[in-house]
């Protein structure tokens, strides 16, 4: 038998894989076999002139489960879909919550949820807790109780269970953890761990923060899946990042520093580019020869309400000299925010929830879209500690000019990307800054 020639080999590596945008428009990639969820999402990246800000990702989709997950960068995109059903599909979409747990890890794991295996006595100190994760020798643990559907039946059982690295079990005494009083209810290496969609009426769920557990040889049998349910977001977050966390280790805090480093190599020959995070910006004094950092929160207030009205008043001053700036003339101001990436425009209030849940609900995730209620007003919505808040824009008149406000008029802008640019730089009455747009992309 006559063997292969390299080109022939080349051809047989090669495998078609169709990702989907949120709009539904659909690309096809030919990959190589050994090509990552990260190779992919930078070719798409690539390919559709996107921000390369390291929160895409691709999502792996089940319509008919009515299951989704986001692939881990490190996974083989051609062996993820020999897995799939022909139902199922990839969706390219932004998550900024993908490793937001090495940023913030008491934000994900509630001290009262997280313990030592049998083998130890005493609670993780808290500045161990991820190195014990990662430490594949240590055996921290999540316990808490959960709502589990049983099997072929609407009803549910809430039991008492613990996720350790050989799996996750339930007691079957209250909160024993004795050996003979634990049962199996899945293993990790086998298995990955969905977010559930449908909502809690198909499944007859007691709350709507439900998770599964899907076999990786379970292409569509709704059997095999183990269906869950917590009590609330923070505890549901607990489970599904411990879960990721006790199967891959290290290997995700590698994937994690991969654009870290990336970053680091590249600022010593890229220009300074502004940034937008809580950690970088912070309220400075320029009224001096030199500025300082401005520590007492009462006088960041007031500095930040001052630039606002200094926006204001160069604003008004330029129109009165007659020249407008040329990025935003008046006839201009009351539109130019719909060529934003954050702006949404007529979506519903439960679309925008939606789309900050799919996108990892961490704090300053934001969108702007229209009123419902005020056809003249726009709303900001946005995550702060894993809940969503929805804050009206008003838009108000002064000297025949039509300005917006989110604090009835304390701080005013000319335009929408004013308003959006102030608050990613200053908290004002927001529970924090601005810090990630909810976007989409057209592929």
């Amino acid at each position: 038998m006559p063997s292969c020639s390299p080109d022939c080999c080349l051809f047989q590596a090669v495998e078609i894989v169709k990702v989907w945008s949120e709009d539904g428009a659909g690309k096809v990639v030919e990959i190589p076999a050994d090509m990552t969820a990260r190779d992919v999402c930078q070719l798409l990246v690539y390919k559709s002139h996107c921000l390369d800000d390291n929160a895409w990702t691709l999502v792996e989709h089940h319509p008919i489960l009515g299951l989704e997950r986001c692939l881990e960068d490190h996974e083989l995109v051609v062996q993820v879909q020999a897995s799939m059903s022909s139902d199922s599909k990839f969706l390219f979409r932004k998550n900024y919550a993908k490793y937001e747990f090495f940023r913030n890890p008491l934000n994900f794991f509630p001290e009262q949820m997280v313990a030592w295996c049998q083998e130890s006595d005493g609670s993780i100190p808290q500045s161990q807790l991820l190195q014990n994760f990662l430490n594949s020798s240590s055996c921290p643990e999540i316990q808490g109780y959960l709502h589990v559907k049983e099997p072929g039946r609407r009803s549910w059982k809430k039991l008492y269970m613990f996720l350790r690295r050989s799996g996750l079990y339930y007691s079957t005494k209250g909160t024993s953890k004795e050996p003979r009083h634990l049962q199996l209810l899945s293993d990790l290496e086998d298995s990955n761990i969905f977010t559930i969609i449908t909502g809690r009426k198909l499944h007859n769920a007691p709350t709507d923060y439900q998770f599964c557990i899907k076999p990786s040889k379970v292409r569509s049998d709704c059997k095999e899946l183990k269906m869950l349910c917590a009590e609330d977001e923070q505890s549901r977050t607990c489970w599904m990042t411990a879960f990721r966390l006790l199967k891959y280790g290290i290997v995700l805090y590698q994937s994690y520093n991969v654009p870290q480093q990336r970053k680091t190599n590249l600022s010593h020959f890229t220009a300074p580019v502004r940034s937008v995070s809580e950690n970088s910006l912070v309220a400075m004094d320029f009224s001096g020869r030199t500025g300082r950092v401005i520590d007492n929160p009462v006088e960041a207030q007031s500095a930040a309400l001052e630039e606002g009205q200094t926006w204001r008043k160069r604003s008004q001053r330029m129109n009165v000299l007659g020249s407008p700036s040329p990025l935003h003339p008046p006839s201009l101001s009351t539109v130019i925010h719909r060529t934003q990436m954050w702006f949404h425009g007529r979506i519903m209030r439960e679309e925008a929830h939606k789309m900050i849940i799919q996108q990892g609900q961490v704090d300053g995730l934001f969108l702007l879209r229209d009123s419902q209620s005020n056809p003249k007003a726009f709303v900001l919505t946005m995550c702060h500690h894993q809940k969503i808040k929805h804050f009206q824009i008003l838009p108000c008149e002064e000297d025949g000019e039509v300005f917006f406000s989110l604090d009835d008029g304390a701080t005013k802008f000319t335009d929408l990307i004013h308003l959006v640019e102030f608050y990613q730089l200053n908290r004002g009455v927001l529970p924090c800054k601005l810090k990630h747009p909810c976007t989409a992309v057209a592929l």
